[in-house]
């Protein structure tokens, strides 16, 4: 073999995964999903943007970026992963199913300050004062840029003691 012929090979092509490219595809279809089911909603009305406007901006970019996930895949695939950690996503998936029971009974800055403060804190590990932080942005933040900034109405506790002082 002389090396011109050790050049000119070109390495074996990898391929991406068929997890990855599953994972390609469901984004892709859940992109495109929502862009059909927004415009349903009314992209725009008499009086500005109309409810589906939002979705079907999330739906574009959603659709695109898993676009440019199988291209960035095609060209050049990543490396194997890892083996997840079986823990973790269960702790997620359990967390996100009791933000999603407790959003009525609690309201949103309550359950969201709980849900960041458990993954910030307990599960994260960060420090007491940056996960408090975070998790004050991330629910009464997020409740007052969403209620006041885009008048979109959260969720606030039925507990009448709660709801009197705001929560």
């Amino acid at each position: 073999m002389t090396t011109e012929s050790t050049m000119t090979q070109s390495p074996a092509r990898a391929r991406p995964a068929r997890s990855v490219l599953a994972g390609v595809a469901a984004f892709g279809a859940l992109g495109a999903y929502v862009l059909v089911s927004s415009v349903g909603l009314g992209l725009w009305t008499s009086l500005g943007p109309g409810p589906g406007l939002f979705p079907f901006a999330m739906g574009a970019v959603l659709a695109s970026m898993s676009v440019l996930w199988l291209l960035q895949e095609l060209r050049r695939p990543s490396a194997a992963g890892e083996k997840a950690d079986g823990g973790l996503v269960l702790a997620v998936v359990v967390s996100l199913v009791l933000l999603a029971a407790l959003l009525d009974l609690l309201g949103f800055q309550l359950s969201m300050f709980l849900f960041l403060m458990y993954h910030l804190k307990i599960r994260g590990k960060r420090g007491w004062l940056s996960a408090l932080l975070t998790a004050l942005a991330g629910s009464v933040g997020a409740f007052y840029a969403f209620n006041y900034g885009l008048n979109v109405a959260l969720p606030v506790s039925s507990i009448p003691v709660l709801n009197l002082i705001g929560l």
